[in-house]
């Protein structure tokens, strides 16, 4: 076959495949949450099979402690968090109409020195906080319905330990038989090239996660000591949505504000709220990112922003999973095809020399 129509063949059965997962979108939560967690447990898995037990054992024993992690988690932080999140949702009338009369001598103040035409009144500040909390509510509604809804949550309790035992389990079959796969002249290459996306998303993974966790023990933790009504609840969502460049932050800081205007009555208590995001803001920015993720995953913020939008509006919660392991992945293909171009006759310019023999 010639090296064309086995380009097309591949392209043809890429695109194919990429459909397939479009329209199966649906039911692949589990299967890729399994995926990455029989990723993450693969090393540890692979030093307790050195000590001498069988891979089956192994499998069990780090899937079963991985499982009373979890377990242990969600009992001591789900309680407070689903207390905390009925109550606020339960307040959220109340605390719109303490904003708004928080800010009512602001606002007059602002109209003093701006046109009638130009200033904002307080029917408009009411609208756009009632749309606001009204975008919320839809985009909760939503992320419920399409990544989360009943069958999938199901699916995700009771598929996913499943699929990460067997996938753990069968890990280093499952790699040597793609190795078996590949064409042997460029074996190497490729190996190469595959040893480098192991190395990019595991460690902006690791990192992340570790910067995540980091943020919602120290924006929770922060703001629930300054007495903040739902600030352990505030800081962990906004911990855990850090991995999304500035979200999390600008969550803490918005949400924050908000709650410190219905809640305080002094502005040195709302100064005290802002002081809390802004030093959470320069620890992510200056000492956890550099620290734990540095430049692993070498993506400009502004495209893991946007792979996040496409993966999630093409794929929904799953597309969010996805998005910046393939992100990662295009980038390490796309710098190694950088590589050989640079390195080509097409960026040199260069002829080839003309044959001297006869």
């Amino acid at each position: 076959m010639r090296i064309e129509n086995q380009l097309r063949f591949w392209i043809v059965a890429l695109l194919l495949l990429v459909v397939a997962l479009y329209f199966l979108r649906g039911v692949l939560l589990p299967f890729v949450a399994g995926m990455a967690v029989a990723y993450f447990l693969d090393p540890l898995c692979d030093r307790i099979e050195k000590l001498g037990c069988s891979r089956t054992w192994a499998t069990t024993i780090v899937t079963a402690l991985f499982l009373l992690a979890v377990l242990a988690l969600a009992a001591v932080l789900l309680p407070p968090l689903e207390a905390q999140l009925v109550d606020f949702f339960g307040a959220l009338p109340s605390y719109i109409q303490a904003v708004t009369a928080k800010l009512g001598p602001l606002l007059k103040a602002l109209r003093s020195h701006l046109p009638a035409s130009a200033a904002p009144s307080m029917s408009d500040v009411t609208g756009y906080l009632g749309r606001i909390a009204g975008w919320g509510a839809d985009s909760l509604g939503t992320i419920l319905s399409g990544g989360f809804a009943l069958a999938n949550l199901v699916s995700l309790i009771f598929i996913t330990p499943i699929v990460t035992f067997y996938l753990l389990r069968d890990w280093d079959k499952i790699t040597m038989k793609l190795d078996l796969w590949l064409p042997r002249e460029h074996a190497d290459e490729i190996r190469g090239q595959l040893r480098e996306i192991d190395r990019t998303l595991a460690g902006f993974a690791r990192g992340q996660a570790t910067v995540c966790l980091c943020l919602a023990l120290y924006y929770g933790l922060g703001l629930s000591l300054i007495g903040l009504d739902f600030g352990l609840a505030l800081g962990l969502i906004a911990g855990v949505l850090s991995f999304i460049p500035f979200v999390g932050s600008f969550l803490a800081l918005v949400g924050s504000i908000g709650l410190a205007l219905a809640q305080f009555g002094t502005w040195q208590s709302v100064a005290m709220v802002v002081g809390v995001c802004a030093i959470g803001q320069v620890i992510e920015g200056y000492v956890l990112t550099p620290k734990l993720v540095g430049d692993r995953v070498r993506l400009h913020p502004v495209w893991v922003i946007f792979a996040l939008l496409a993966g999630g509006a093409l794929f929904g919660f799953v597309g969010l999973l996805l998005a910046v392991p393939v992100a990662a992945v295009c980038g390490v293909l796309a710098r190694y095809s950088l590589g050989h171009y640079l390195g080509s006759r097409i960026y040199r310019g260069d002829t080839p020399p003309l044959d001297s023999g006869n």
